[in-house]
């Protein structure tokens, strides 16, 4: 049975409205803060940061390797201990790499194998490939500050 990919098509969805977000944002409305110290150009790095653990994770998958659950409540401190170092990139230059990332895992997870979309399902969700869901909740609220 082929693997279920409507996931592709979301993913695609949520990139392409980053993708316009990133484009149309002024360097000041990446600065902008948001709330618990972030910014609006830290929260697409944090995007990013979590495109890219997928990314690392992908080739474990395929060979068939066990890849732990997502500790929820490591998931806090992964994002503070993060935070410092999203916070001092450049933000144009943290948007633009939070596009390239995103242009890369929806790549990738759109051309696995139906063996590895099934192996990735098994994971539990600690390799999602819907990628679609992290962006809009984090999108919706970037569009919702700009927009004040």
């Amino acid at each position: 049975m082929a693997a279920d990919r409507s996931y592709v098509a979301e993913n695609a969805r949520e990139r392409k409205r980053l993708t316009a977000l990133v484009a149309r944002a002024s360097d000041s409305d990446l600065a902008r803060p948001l709330p618990a110290d972030w910014t609006v150009a830290a929260v697409l790095g944090h995007l990013a940061f979590w495109d890219q653990r997928i990314l690392a994770l992908l080739p474990r998958v395929e060979r068939g390797e066990t890849v732990a659950p997502i500790d929820e409540a490591a998931v806090d401190w992964i994002n503070a201990a993060a935070k410092p170092f999203l916070l001092a990139l450049p933000p144009r230059r943290m948007a633009e790499l939070a596009v390239a990332i995103a242009d890369a895992v929806d790549d990738r997870v759109a051309t696995l194998s139906d063996a590895a979309v099934a192996r990735c399902v098994a994971t539990g969700g600690a390799v999602s490939l819907v990628r679609a869901e992290h962006r809009r909740e984090h999108l919706d609220e970037i569009e919702r500050a700009l927009s004040r």
